[in-house]
């Protein structure tokens, strides 16, 4: 027997509902509907078109149910952004996208309240100018925060949407600056610190949890019945995503590789270290109680800004004939720092690599090729450094590492990290945050039976990885 679920998954620049169908033995997606997302530059910054996401969701929704009746759906989507509430439930405009240059020095002035030591002890979160957090202290004063009554992360205000019913899965929240690492649970001190109302924050859910079934207008709208429930998942696509990582044991390093690549290793408990601190690692929350121990790099954000930047100026912007010819180039380009703020917002992503290569005193690349390389050598050494510094600061030994999403199918940066980090890369599966989506629904409703390694068994039984073993020299 199987069963099949609906995995509507959201990333930065593209958002999918896929359907899986999953019985003992049995893993298989297909992709019913695929559309687009990105930032949109308003005349007071950038916002997600959040109606956009909605209205495309409700025609995949439609879709799904065509093939069959489904059983659950479940919701996943990039972190830390959100949606305000008024009193009535009404969305208070358009999310803020996080690449807005709003929260600008915002952390370091609420560190004059909250030292950055404590507040890590407390959240064991990594710095990101754009956390949660410090968008909500941005935002101080506004019309729509002062008439906020609840916030919600982007994948709970859709599963909000869908069912009536608020809250906020665990995964996700980790990633606010709000939840304590330690007990996963919201942090009053925290919230005390920066003048902010626990009602704000919804009750917190856990993954394989069943909100309840749709309200009857999204019954009528999508096609689902009655018997159809919306199931918490690992809303944050990485926590998903490690969720359908292919390990054979717990000694692997993950890359879930997107427009964010999120590199690191799976813990059982928080690591809130100075340490730790000082290597701005941070530790979400994972599926089954497990600690994401990890850092973000830039990752594939940096290639696709450099395509759309060429493709503006009438330049030639196939990224897969331009990887070919990178590939060709030797291997003592030049390596940048991928993490450069200078990286983080819209923009000529190219004339930005060539800065910063000037400024470290880098070769500048002369051709579009030596440019794709030069991001490409930066992410490996990136990848690299990251899954180094995680064991060191975790003691958690690796014998492998992972490449999942996106990125699992540009095989120069695989080969290229394996080289840097000196170990085997499994590349794949693309679809790993899906796979993690739907496995968690069907074992909530007893279609798959097993811990996260069982999970994993399945995956790596129906979707083999592509291995890309180090070359001694490098090269």
């Amino acid at each position: 027997m199987t069963g099949r679920y609906a995995a509507v998954d959201l990333g930065a620049s593209s958002g999918r509902v896929v359907v899986g169908t999953v019985g003992p033995g049995h893993l298989e997606l297909e992709e019913v509907h695929r559309f687009v997302n990105g930032p949109v530059l308003l005349p007071d910054g950038y916002r997600w078109d959040i109606l956009h996401l909605w209205r495309e969701i409700l025609v995949g929704l439609r879709r799904a149910n065509d093939g069959g009746a489904l059983t659950s759906v479940g919701i996943d989507s990039w972190a830390i952004d959100h949606g305000l509430l008024d009193r009535d439930g009404a969305l208070l405009g358009n999310p803020w996208h996080h690449r807005d240059n709003r929260t600008d020095g915002v952390a370091e002035r609420f560190f004059t309240t909250l030292p950055a030591d404590e507040l890590y002890r407390i959240n064991g979160l990594q710095h990101l100018p754009f956390t949660t957090l410090y968008q909500l202290l941005a935002g101080a004063g506004a019309a729509q925060t002062e008439l906020a009554e609840q916030i919600l992360l982007v994948p709970d205000l859709l599963v909000h949407w869908l069912t009536g019913v608020p809250g906020a899965e665990r995964t996700n929240a980790s990633t606010t600056g709000m939840l304590d690492a330690t007990t996963g649970e919201w942090s009053t001190q925290v919230l005390h610190a920066a003048g902010l109302s626990p009602s704000l924050l919804a009750p917190l859910r856990t993954p394989g949890q069943v909100v309840g079934p749709l309200l009857s207008s999204m019954q009528a709208e999508t096609g689902l019945g009655p018997d159809v429930v919306i199931t918490t998942v690992g809303s944050h696509d990485t926590a998903s995503a490690v969720v359908g990582v292919p390990a054979e044991t717990e000694r692997f390093a993950y890359i879930a590789c997107g427009t964010w690549a999120l590199v690191g290793v799976e813990l059982d408990e928080p690591v809130l270290t100075d340490a730790s601190r000082e290597a701005n690692f941070t530790n979400e929350a994972g599926v089954d109680g497990t600690v994401r121990y990890l850092r973000n790099v830039m990752g594939l954000w940096v290639l696709s800004e450099s395509i759309r930047t060429w493709e503006q100026q009438g330049l030639p912007a196939d990224l897969v004939s331009l990887l070919a010819e990178a590939e060709q180039l030797p291997y003592d380009g030049p390596i940048v720092d991928i993490d450069d703020v200078s990286l983080l917002t819209p923009g000529d992503m190219p004339s930005r690599i060539h800065a910063l290569c000037r400024k470290s005193g880098e070769a500048v690349p002369t051709s579009q090729a030596a440019t794709v390389r030069c991001i490409v050598d930066s992410l490996a050494a990136a990848f690299a450094r990251t899954v180094s510094d995680a064991v060191r600061l975790s003691g958690r030994e690796v014998d492998v590492v992972h490449i999942v999403g996106g990125g699992s199918r540009n095989a120069l940066l695989c080969r290229l990290t394996a080289d840097a980090t000196g170990l085997p890369v499994l590349a794949g599966p693309v679809e790993a945050t899906a796979l993690g989506n739907v496995l968690v629904q069907a074992r909530a409703h007893g279609d798959v039976i097993g811990d996260l390694a069982g999970l994993r068994a399945l995956v790596r039984s129906t979707h083999r990885p592509q291995r890309y073993e180090p070359t001694p020299s490098g090269g």
